[in-house]
């Protein structure tokens, strides 16, 4: 009988002995918000890895490229979707493609505009869209990204065209364009106008911002989207501002369009 009880004993310890084992009642907690857990066992906790200096330095060094879109119901309709979807194949297979990370913003309005810059905090802006001015010359043979004054040119003030809230087009004056953009002179590096008669836009900004691409006069939609492939081509080869600008120019003229003269580009002074 005693021998019996003694032998039940053991076989009781040995149970215990293996509920109590931690290898069966560990939990590994990574990052986690849990305080309370029912039971019994051993609670490790192993924090997750931190990141290396490298790769928080190319985190760091990543430009941020913000394509900004405006096409007002009732301005001419442009491409810009075409525009974007090649700036963006361009930089995908390109050999510094992890250099880059493309930011969109559609139908903007001046509010859209600056709450962008501020969230983004772009290197690069690039405006795809309208501009306005006034030309003696018609050329309505082709879709250029312009809109020109109907009455009293003499009055007429140049700008970019965005939009309001209900869709219809709203003028950004020069003098606005270069007042925001001097609040973000410590982060974007280059502004790229897209847009018909931008010059005088691109010359008050290069006041406050290293490198400014403007259009001397209107632009056709092909010739806008020709250079936009090419300056992108030429940065994701980890050429210099410069020289994308060169070589945007080189792609209009490669395509056969009489218009590689058209963009202009500014340096800070």
């Amino acid at each position: 009988m005693i021998l019996a009880e003694s032998v039940q004993s053991q076989k009781i310890r040995k149970m215990s002995q293996s509920n109590s084992d931690p290898a069966q009642n560990t939990f590994n907690i990574s990052n986690s918000s849990i305080t309370n857990l029912a039971g019994s066992g051993s609670i490790q906790y192993v924090e997750a890895p931190e990141k290396s200096g490298a790769s928080l330095e190319a985190e760091s060094s990543k430009r941020v490229i913000l394509f900004l879109a405006a096409q007002p119901s009732a301005t001419t309709r442009l491409r810009l979707d075409e525009e974007v979807r090649e700036i963006e194949a361009g930089l995908q297979r390109s050999k510094h493609r992890d250099r880059f990370e493309l930011e969109q913003r559609w139908a903007v309005r001046p509010i859209d505009l600056r709450r962008a810059l501020v969230e983004c905090k772009p290197q690069i802006v690039h405006f795809a869209g309208h501009g306005v001015g006034y030309s003696t010359e018609a050329r309505s043979s082709e879709t250029t990204r312009k809109l020109l004054p109907v009455d009293r040119p003499e009055t007429f003030e140049e700008g970019l065209i965005l939009e309001d809230h209900t869709g219809q087009p709203r003028l950004v004056s020069t003098e606005a364009l270069a007042t925001l953009f001097e609040l973000t002179a410590d982060s974007v590096e280059c502004v790229v106008l897209n847009a018909c008669y931008s010059e005088r836009q691109a010359n008050a900004i290069s006041e406050h911002i290293p490198h400014v691409i403007g259009m001397n006069q209107a632009i056709g939609d092909r010739a806008a989207i020709e250079f936009a492939i090419g300056f992108y081509d030429a940065l994701g080869a980890g050429e210099s501002m410069e020289f994308a600008y060169k070589l945007g120019c080189s792609a209009i003229h490669l395509a056969g369009i009489a218009e590689h003269l058209t963009p202009i580009f500014k340096r800070k002074l």
